[in-house]
């Protein structure tokens, strides 16, 4: 870590706490900052509050008290949930303090090697592969996952040294508050539509995504999905030497898929279907991840070592038993209608469906088409159980209604046939019932356990 003295006896303050805020206030601390936490959640349910307050650091809590700012501080650390939209943000961008997120504190003060990942989708699996690879058969130093993978940046960059590396998933809402912030390989995954009610409209989400490549030079690398003509006109916008990838065969990848084989510079590494993750979706993200490890001197064999025995991030596409015949899948982290595409999409084989949560009052009829061609049945449980009935009915397929995806996972093994899918993509968030998609997803894969020991 390097001893920065730039923050030392500066007043910042830290708005918003969760893992980030945490870490980024720990770290000020240590920098020697005169560290102010702001968080909206009251003191005494506030054990993050709690604990930083025990270290020696100032806290206030309850709410956003735009005065606060009266205090002349020098910095704001924000954090990257919170809109720009907020009195305390905007108050802070009228008295003309810099605002940053974690990450670009965190690489303030790293000695370690960076690669960057963002995107639309893609980006944890991404950054799983390219992190998994690096450290494969790695003889010197240790490649970190960190950032919006749920492992704040800031901690990982105060142990890696310069022979490790830092593989850093960005979200846009931590890229548009980075300043100096330069990965010497960059990837963009793909660009969708997405958080349009955070960045205000589509222009903005994207330039937040550019961020990842503002500093970058032509002795960096920036990886992107040549796939997406759009990609084309943004790699424009960089100085760093484009690394393309493609899936379909665009003019001029580097990373590609060709008969069926996974390439790179027109070398075969292996064949697509060893892969362990399904989807087509999955097979970008490979070849993303096999752009930024081959630049990163990694060897075919620990690439082949990597993509044959990964099964996936946890809850997205997760592969968790084959039970009687059925290959069972946890992808709770499908949250909305796009996500679930993904995931149902990427089966050729008959789905028995599990689907429901929060009713978010949004259309699901994009379902209909996909339910169609490929789920055999629905188990549908909580909010939007009416609305996935509709879609069912609508596409022609059986629907059963249950409680909750515990009681759904016996009835689906009922439901389906050897060498059919299983297939937890609930198209919604998980509110309703459960705390997070997280323990959705825990449960699913201890309900399917335990029909799998009764049936022993």
């Amino acid at each position: 870590m390097k001893q920065i003295t730039s923050y030392q006896n500066k007043k910042v303050l830290v708005l918003g706490l969760a893992k980030s805020g945490v870490n980024a206030a720990k770290l000020l601390h240590r920098l020697g900052a005169l560290v102010t936490v702001n968080d909206k959640k009251d003191f005494d349910d506030n054990k993050d509050a709690q604990a930083l307050l025990a270290e020696g650091i100032r806290v206030i809590t309850g709410s956003h008290p735009v005065a606060l700012l009266d205090e002349d501080f020098a910095l704001m650390v924000k954090n990257p949930g919170i809109p720009y939209s907020n009195p305390m943000v905007q108050r802070a961008q009228a008295l003309n303090i810099p605002i940053i997120t974690e990450p670009e504190l965190a690489f303030q003060v790293s000695d370690a090697n960076w690669i960057g990942i963002t995107g639309s989708n893609g980006k944890t699996t991404t950054t799983t592969l390219i992190g998994l690879m690096l450290n494969e058969d790695r003889a010197k130093g240790h490649a970190y996952d960190a950032g919006n993978i749920g492992i704040p940046v800031s901690g990982v960059a105060q142990k890696a040294g310069p022979d490790d590396t830092i593989v850093a998933e960005l979200s846009s809402f931590q890229l548009v508050g980075t300043r100096t912030l330069h990965p010497h390989i960059a990837v963009l995954t793909n660009i969708y539509e997405a958080h349009l009610d955070y960045h205000g409209d589509r222009a903005h989400y994207v330039a937040a995504k550019m961020h990842i490549t503002q500093n970058q030079t032509p002795d960096d690398y920036f990886i992107m999905n040549w796939d997406l003509p759009e990609m084309h006109e943004l790699a424009k916008k960089s100085a760093a030497t484009i690394v393309p990838f493609s899936r379909l065969g665009a003019d001029g990848a580097r990373a590609t898929l060709e008969d069926g084989q996974l390439c790179f510079d027109g070398h075969a590494i292996m064949a697509a279907d060893l892969m362990q993750i399904p989807g087509e979706h999955n097979i970008e993200n490979a070849l993303a991840a096999i752009a930024a490890a081959k630049l990163s001197g990694v060897s075919d064999d620990a690439i082949r070592a990597v993509l044959t025995r990964f099964t996936g991030v946890r809850h997205r596409i997760q592969y968790v038993a084959t039970v009687d015949g059925r290959k069972v899948y946890n992808d709770s982290k499908a949250t909305n209608v796009e996500a679930a595409t993904v995931a149902i999409e990427a089966f050729k084989q008959p789905e028995v469906l599990l689907a429901g949560g929060l009713d978010r009052k949004l259309s699901l009829a994009g379902l209909i088409p996909l339910v169609k061609a490929h789920v055999r049945k629905m188990i549908v449980f909580g909010e939007t159980t009416q609305q996935l009935i509709d879609v069912a009915k609508a596409a022609g397929v059986p629907v059963e209604a249950t409680q909750d995806v515990q009681t759904a996972v016996p009835l689906a093994f009922a439901a389906s046939e050897p060498g059919d899918v299983i297939l937890l993509s609930p198209a919604a968030a998980s509110w309703d019932q459960y705390p997070n998609f997280e323990t959705r997803g825990d449960l699913f894969i201890a309900a399917v356990e335990q029909y799998a020991e009764k049936e022993k």
